[in-house]
């Protein structure tokens, strides 16, 4: 796949990822692609790691996207984990 490809599946899977985790995020389209295309790749380690399969095959094959979108659940979970996102912020 190319570049242009990893950038769609990424922006994709990245939308895909918030619309199942409804919430604020500090971050537009730059961190939701970013986000994606991480999670892209992580799916697909985990993937190949953990079930032995080579989940990244083509751009319309099932298995890449699952992997992208749960690769993508996974860093969004992370990143709000991380950068405090839906914490009620207290004002003093």
């Amino acid at each position: 796949m190319g570049i242009i490809a990893w950038i769609l599946i990424g922006l994709l899977a990245g939308m895909i990822a918030k619309a199942l985790m409804p919430g604020r995020d500090p971050g537009g389209i730059i961190i939701t692609m970013l986000i994606g295309i991480a999670g892209g790749l992580l799916g697909g380690w985990l993937g190949k790691v953990i079930f032995g399969v080579d989940s990244i095959d083509g751009f319309f094959d099932l298995s890449t996207w699952i992997a992208a979108i749960v690769g993508s659940v996974i860093l969004l979970a992370l990143y709000r984990l991380f950068t405090g996102a839906d914490r009620p912020r207290r004002h003093a």
